[in-house]
């Protein structure tokens, strides 16, 4: 298979015989527009709205959330569900490396500090082998509170992260926490419509830990310009996160009282809606999503090139395709001729412990990591009108 192979091939699937293919672009041909005309026709625009309240019970009731919490953006729901379990100043959390930034800011924002652990290599999400390696011989109990032995710190919450929808080893990991007495804060931020499958049927990811996350920006399965979610099965805890989301401000008609620091993170009316008539076509994303997966895995069957696959267990909602190359130097000649010839092909992120700000974090050996970071390509995966 040559890279003109791969240019055509994707040319062909799209329809688009010349100009740029996008990574991922939304489509928005649904009721985006009536939604929005309503929003200024009755004036609700802000973070009070029939949209907000719509967009909340659609996706709490499709996923099976006892509450859903619709702010701002994905960074600011993973923000205040780590402040909502607890996560406090001078903390650590257990995450991955390999992940968008976002996931270790929000850790920052709380004035703790990120753990970075391997992922695995199905599904390229947080190892629950490294995790129970790293639990058991870097850390202690001190009075109930899991520690880490070299800093003394508390180890306050672990945030595993559903890579490009591939759903990680979410069962195991909260197992494993839940004997550490660590509270698990789901980054589904790119897994909306993903599974895990088993003998009692789907559940959906963002639900296994005491709070779950999902993002609504412009290049997610649904969107809604920008924003994001926090879905909990917990009914307290779902009142505290749109407590806190709310300024913190006491429920009344006229009074400003606020009882602690809270965020002004609500969702505005005129982004809900759009994420409504999205939303309403969820099923439809996801059966293209599917069958696009099934078009580029077969397009590189019996090549040197492998597609990553929705891990055994699981049903994947395919958000980005990828495929695993060779080493860094075919990732990189096939990168530079695909978006020579407008398709826009990208890399993983870097991996976060190689950030500026994060180069002092506490890690593992990332092994699966760095092989992961020098081979993997994201495809262009959008759906069709």
């Amino acid at each position: 298979m040559g890279y003109d192979d791969l240019i055509k091939f994707i040319r062909d699937l799209y329809g688009i015989p010349e100009g740029d293919i996008p990574l991922h672009a939304p489509v928005l041909k649904g009721k985006e527009k009536e939604y929005l005309l309503n929003c200024i026709d009755t004036g609700y625009v802000s973070s009070v709205g029939a949209f907000v309240e719509r967009f909340e019970r659609m996706v709490g009731s499709r996923i099976g959330a006892a509450d859903a919490v619709a702010v701002v953006n994905g960074t600011s729901a993973l923000h205040v569900a780590l402040r909502a379990v607890g996560v406090d100043r001078g903390d650590l959390v257990i995450t991955q490396a390999l992940s968008f930034v976002a996931t270790a800011n929000a850790v920052m924002y709380c004035g703790a500090e990120p753990v970075f652990l391997d992922v695995e290599q199905g599904s390229m999400g947080l190892d629950p082998a490294a995790l129970a390696l790293f639990l058991e011989q870097a850390t202690y109990i001190n009075n109930g509170r899991c520690c880490h032995i070299q800093s003394g710190k508390r180890i306050a919450a672990c945030v595993p992260m559903h890579t490009f929808g591939h759903p990680c080893a979410i069962e195991r990991i909260v197992e494993i926490c839940t004997a550490y007495d660590i509270p698990v804060v789901e980054d589904a931020a790119e897994a909306l419509g993903s599974e895990m499958v088993g003998a009692s049927g789907h559940r959906s990811c963002g639900l296994f830990g005491r709070a779950g996350i999902f993002s609504f920006n412009g290049n997610k399965i649904v969107t809604s310009g920008g924003g994001g979610m926090v879905v909990t099965t917990d009914e307290a805890l779902g009142a505290k996160i749109r407590h806190l989301t709310t300024t913190a401000k006491k429920p009344h008609p006229y009074l400003y009282e606020h009882t602690e620091l809270g965020y002004n993170y609500r969702m505005p009316n005129i982004n809900a809606a759009v994420g409504c008539a999205q939303f309403e076509r969820l099923d439809d994303f996801l059966t293209q999503k599917r069958e696009l997966a099934n078009r580029y895995h077969d397009f590189f069957k019996g090549s040197s090139i492998h597609p990553v696959c929705e891990p055994v267990g699981t049903r994947s909602n395919y958000w980005l395709n990828t495929i695993i190359t060779a080493d860094r130097k075919e990732r990189d000649a096939l990168i530079e001729a695909t978006n020579q010839a407008g398709i826009y092909t990208r890399p993983v992120w870097t991996p976060l412990n190689r950030l500026p700000m994060y180069e002092h974090a506490v890690t593992d050996s990332l092994e699966r990591t760095t092989y992961f970071a020098d081979r993997l390509v994201n495809l262009p995966s959008s759906v069709k009108a």
